[in-house]
């Protein structure tokens, strides 16, 4: 909750008179329980219960990376609440595609042993545990490569110097999306995190225009 485009959006939706909601999963940030312990349908879980009991009315969501994955999910389980949607170097089917589609054997072999392998990380030096389970239960969440029905307006922003999730991943989605409402716009010098100043305002500009269009 406390990361720079998170903020940044708060006080625009604060400044425009709007109201907004920004949350941690579990085993993320704030919130209680264990990285570990999460998956891909526990936390897409989380975002759906917010919309649920924290929401009213139809919503537009955000989400960067893991949680444009997330925002998907959300929008397709209640696609009448959802106004439109904005992903930030979205990353859908990341555990597979993104992960163990990458592994070498020996590292495969490792995780199917251990149930986990320490993936390095220039975020954190403790790198990150990805678990067997995360990488197993993403499987029942994938969404690439066939029709992803939801008809929102969908807005994809992308830096084509992300060395996390390729640019291409918002290609193959924006192709993928039933709505013809889809744009993407790449930032040739954007990083992965896309929270330089002239990112955040690209990110803001983005959503208050995405607002106008679906009030």
């Amino acid at each position: 909750m406390t990361g720079t485009k998170a903020v940044a959006l708060e006080e625009f939706a604060r400044r425009s008179g709007h109201a907004f909601v920004r949350f941690d999963y579990q085993g993320h940030g704030a919130s209680s329980g264990s990285f570990r312990d999460g998956t891909i349908g526990t936390w897409s879980a989380d975002a759906i219960h917010v919309l649920d009991e924290v929401t009213e009315g139809p919503q537009i969501l955000v989400g960067s990376s893991m949680g444009g994955w997330m925002a998907l999910l959300a929008a397709l389980a209640r696609p009448d609440r959802v106004a439109g949607l904005v992903g930030i170097a979205p990353a859908p089917d990341f555990t597979e595609r993104l992960i163990w589609d990458r592994l070498d054997a020996e590292t495969r072999a490792t995780m199917l042993r251990d149930g986990v392998w320490i993936e390095p990380s220039a975020y954190d030096p403790a790198g990150y545990p990805i678990t067997l389970k995360l990488i197993e239960e993403g499987r029942n969440h994938l969404l690439l490569g066939r029709p992803i029905p939801l008809s929102c307006p969908v807005r994809l922003l992308h830096g084509q110097r992300d060395p996390d999730v390729p640019w291409q991943v918002s290609l193959d989605l924006a192709r993928d999306l039933a709505s013809d409402d889809v744009q993407v716009t790449l930032v040739k010098d954007g990083d992965h995190r896309l929270s330089r100043p002239q990112d955040i305002e690209l990110l803001t500009r983005t959503v208050a225009r995405l607002v106008e269009e679906v009030s």
